[in-house]
């Protein structure tokens, strides 16, 4: 089992997954809460695979460690929910409860670095994936004994520093945001959105968050949009900043903007999917299968939450888009295409007829899908 998104590097897909030697207990579709979970007692090995970009071929695959876990997770989440990382001739497996794992492309091992297992709320596990600039790679690692972000050299795995973060378990990844002004590092959390610059040092930070961080910041149009939205929640919001902030730029009550803030809205953050920014639009897909629309430059609603399907309730995976559309994948397989543009319309639905949870890749105007059970190459043509 494993959500870990598929990158495409090399000529090759790369997917991590853990196998146990008993059978799991197998997710459900859509949100609920099963409160703390516990460790599983049986023995998990740690596996990352290689497959061959043109025809699917396994290339080549790794065992990178074996054992009993020591934490629990989710009963939606997997102990291989972090998406790889991948330049100059290495690819970087993060597993939370065991450590970095690093190869060249043909497979040879390179360097592994050790991560302690630290308790996650209620035993959900771990999902922030790794992230690679220049030659070095950030690591997010929010739980709720010692939080911290680190960052490795990825052609050694040494530490080159690691800085304390006053949070406890939030699954968002690190965004390296480069700028007209500079190249920072922001990284989201329950207390703080903080900004860092290349050494660890705090630029700037934001309060607001929801009590969960799941989403990964992103940049368009010169504004950095940051989202968080825990469905237990009365605060949901979305904010679109702007570059060179320093100190506390946290909204006053209220505010919808100020110096560094170019919009904002309270309650309009998803849950687990990464939002998207196409054609000057922000498109938000909801986990209850809802899409909304917004100006992306000034926040200004265009439209406001559709239902995709009314038997479709169940998103996990974040939307793309592209050729002039917006695709949606459920957790039940069904890809939904929609028309981009100020006007909702559902044009298509697609159907692979397996849990999906990971969000696919897209490399040579093709898409690379992960399911439960197979990886996917899709596109026009042979």
């Amino acid at each position: 089992m494993g959500w870990s998104s598929p990158i495409v590097a090399g000529g090759l897909v790369f997917v991590s997954s853990v196998i146990a030697s008993a059978d799991p207990e197998p997710p459900k579709k859509g949100l609920y809460f099963g409160g703390n979970r516990t460790a599983p007692r049986d023995e998990h090995r740690g596996m990352v695979y290689a497959f061959d970009l043109a025809m699917g071929k396994p290339a080549w695959e790794n065992e990178v460690y074996r054992g009993v876990p020591a934490i629990a997770r989710h009963l939606k989440n997997s102990y291989a929910s972090e998406t790889a990382a991948a330049g100059n001739g290495r690819v970087h497996f993060l597993f939370g409860g065991a450590g970095v794992f690093s190869y060249k492309y043909d497979g040879t091992n390179r360097w592994k670095h050790p991560l302690p297992a630290q308790e996650t709320r209620y035993g959900w596990g771990t999902a922030s994936s790794p992230v690679l600039h220049e030659g070095r790679l950030y690591v997010q690692g929010d739980n709720d004994a010692e939080s911290y972000l680190l960052a490795l050299d990825a052609s050694t795995g040494k530490r080159i520093w690691r800085v304390a973060r006053d949070e406890k378990s939030n699954w968002s990844t690190p965004f390296v945001w480069k700028n007209g002004k500079r190249t920072e590092i922001v990284v989201c959390g329950t207390k703080r959105v903080r900004s860092y610059d290349l050494d660890g040092k705090v630029l700037w930070e934001l309060g607001g968050m929801s009590s969960i961080v799941i989403p990964t910041p992103f940049t368009r149009h010169g504004l950095l949009y940051v989202t968080s939205g825990y469905v237990g929640d009365q605060v949901r919001p979305v904010f679109a900043i702007k570059p060179g902030a320093a100190g506390d730029i946290s909204l006053k009550a209220g505010e919808t903007s100020n110096q560094f803030i170019a919009w904002f809205h309270p309650q309009a953050g998803p849950y687990n999917t990464t939002p998207v920014v196409y054609d000057g639009i922000y498109y938000t897909l909801f986990d209850r299968g809802m899409l909304t629309a917004h100006d992306a430059r000034t926040g200004k609603e265009i439209y406001g939450k559709v239902r995709l399907d009314p038997e479709s309730a169940a998103f996990t995976a974040s939307p793309w888009a592209y050729n002039g559309k917006i695709f949606a994948l459920s957790e039940d397989g069904d890809t939904f295409v929609v028309q981009a543009g100020p006007e909702y319309k559902l044009l298509r639905k697609n159907r692979l007829d397996e849990m999906c949870m990971a969000t696919p890749a897209i490399v040579d105007g093709t898409l690379i899908v992960r399911t439960a059970g197979h990886l996917y190459r899709i596109g026009k043509g042979k």
